[in-house]
């Protein structure tokens, strides 16, 4: 006699969720940006992944900052777990269930060198990126980023309001300001995006409208625009530590 032995239906989804886990379960991957081999002639690119516009003695500098090197930089802003006041990433938080670390924000690092003209100007309101798959991520004023950590100040008094705080502090003096640079300066800061899409392998990062001279009324009379283009590796990490990279097209 043959017996056949009946799963109940709900064991059954469960063996094959523990299954699918078991051998399938992945997250999304993401490598770090670094520079497009493909640059316009105007722009130069360094060791360090940092892409320059060079014109004349005016130059701009744009390199896009990983987690690990923001972390480094607000050092005892980062070691504090969910409680760490950096913020452009969640400092050395583990997050359960994962073993990749999540970004916060797209934070670039933007320097001006000018020794060529009277005065220039960058407005970072006019910073975009453009990804290859057509998505738009404009730069987030400081406004916005305050917007974001404001609830976190719960009842505006005690250590979460302290952290908050100090958050607003170090956005204030490190973001990129929306101000002149005059002949001989320089000046630098840091260019905030939403987090990109995992699906994002490709963007160019445009700067609209510098500035590079004024009339007698301080109305800009010529500008240009700024195109840098980076790349990064994008596919599925599975729970082996195995990668496997999407196809690019």
């Amino acid at each position: 006699m043959i017996k056949i032995q009946i799963f109940p239906a709900f064991l059954l989804v469960s063996i094959g969720l523990m299954s699918a886990l078991s051998g399938c379960g992945y997250n999304y991957y993401t490598g770090p940006l670094r520079p497009d081999d493909q640059q316009a002639t105007s722009m130069t690119v360094a060791d360090d992944g940092t892409v320059t516009f060079v014109q004349d003695r005016f130059e701009v500098h744009l390199k896009p900052m990983t987690d690990e090197e923001l972390n480094r930089q607000f050092f005892n802003n980062s070691q504090a777990g969910p409680k760490s006041t950096n913020p452009y990433t969640f400092g050395n938080s583990v997050f359960w269930g994962s073993n990749k670390e999540k970004q916060r924000f797209a934070v670039f690092k933007l320097s001006v060198k000018n020794y060529a003209y009277p005065k220039v100007k960058i407005d970072p309101s006019k910073i975009m990126i453009k990804a290859g798959n057509n998505r738009e991520y404009w730069s987030l004023s400081f406004e916005q980023l305050d917007t974001y950590y404001r609830p976190y100040a719960i009842g505006y008094r005690g250590n979460e309001y302290a952290r908050y705080q100090e958050r607003r502090d170090l956005l204030r003096r490190t973001m990129l300001k929306d101000e002149e640079i005059f002949s001989g300066q320089e000046a630098e800061g840091f260019v905030v995006f939403p987090a990109l899409h995992p699906d994002v392998a490709s963007i160019d990062v445009q700067i609209h409208d510098v500035v590079l001279r004024f009339d007698f009324r301080n109305e800009p009379v010529e500008t240009t625009n700024l195109e840098y283009q980076f790349t990064r590796d994008v596919g599925r990490i599975y729970s082996d530590g195995s990668i496997k990279l999407s196809k690019i097209d």
